[in-house]
């Protein structure tokens, strides 16, 4: 797990650190009296949040992240934001995309606080199951504002758990399947919110290869490695078919997905773990529910409940 944390009123050691945090960049300002910034970042592998806190008024001008970063502003404005096309400004309650991950873009901050999420663009392949449209393994977003203010709700609250639920606790982010399934969860929720190049096409060809076998062997290779991180292309692959083929059988014979089968799997495990642990010797339910890649344990006990009519709890006290 990442963090480091950054606090001073000096401008050129300021640009110094955000050169080095995300990308070369100028800054300027124009404010009288110190210009103090505060950063304090979390990271897992993919994926990092940086709570931010500027009190003057700061002009920026960065190259390329390689990486999306998304911007969920709480107080103060970002004027003039530009990049490739676009021009916009942001305030309190907006979740937007600063921009693609291989433009540059420029603006002003002025007297804001704010959360940067960046994670890297892979994650949207793996989730998606699928390939760009002009055949490659990307997928883009192709708008930087959300499609719908319950989108821009949902992918602030999937931050917000990532963030104090996940990398809050050093101990639960280092644990694999977490750091997976908590990635992949934060992608998941940026595909859902914005525009995006994996949209489905029902017309595709590749829905010949959705058949029995084919899931036969994603199913066996799921059970297989429920207790690693996998993603949907590495399940794809042991199927030998591509990403999308692979959602197609899922589709047509089970009427689910591969990560919602995969997650079914693991709270199958962590049930089995649950019955078998003996509370008395130090098992508790979160420690299971985090060796199983489920980071929120209010979340696990929803799905737990939904599935077994009882709380994880009871079933881990024999109750």
């Amino acid at each position: 797990m990442e963090t480091l944390t950054f606090d001073s009123d000096n401008l050129e050691e300021t640009e110094e650190f955000l050169s080095h945090a995300y990308a070369r960049m100028r800054i300027g300002s124009n404010t009288a009296g110190p210009s103090r910034a505060r950063i304090h970042r979390t990271g897992i592998d993919a994926v990092s949040v940086d709570e931010i806190d500027l009190d003057f008024e700061m002009s920026y001008a960065v190259t390329p992240l390689g990486k999306l970063c998304l911007c969920v502003v709480h107080d103060g404005t970002v004027q003039d934001h530009t990049f490739q096309g676009v021009e916009d400004a942001f305030g309190p309650g907006d979740v937007v995309l600063f921009a693609p991950p291989d433009l540059p873009y420029a603006g002003r901050i002025c007297n804001a606080r704010y959360t940067i999420t960046m994670l890297e663009p892979a994650l949207l392949a793996q989730v998606a199951g699928s390939t760009g449209p002009h055949g490659d393994e990307s997928v883009r977003v192709t708008g930087h504002r959300p499609h719908s203010p319950a989108a821009a709700r949902q992918l602030n609250h999937a931050i917000n758990y990532l963030r104090d639920h996940v990398l809050a606790d050093p101990a639960v982010a280092d644990q694999p399947l977490v750091a997976s399934t908590a990635a992949q969860h934060l992608a998941a929720s940026v595909l859902s919110a914005f525009p995006n190049t994996a949209l489905p096409d029902d017309g595709s060809p590749e829905r010949d290869d959705a058949h029995p076998a084919v899931l036969r062997r994603a199913l066996a290779y799921i059970d297989d490695h429920a207790d690693q991180p996998i993603t949907v292309a590495q399940i794809a692959a042991a199927a030998h078919v591509t990403p999308r083929a692979l959602q197609y059988a899922f589709r047509r014979h089970l009427d689910t997905t591969p990560l919602a089968h995969l997650r079914g799997v693991r709270l199958a495990e962590a049930h089995r773990d649950l019955v078998a642990a003996d509370p008395a010797e130090g098992s508790t339910v979160t420690g299971i529910a985090s060796r199983w890649g489920f980071y929120h344990p209010g979340r696990f006990a929803s799905l737990y409940r939904d599935m077994y009519r009882r709380a994880p709890r009871q079933t881990l006290n024999g109750s």
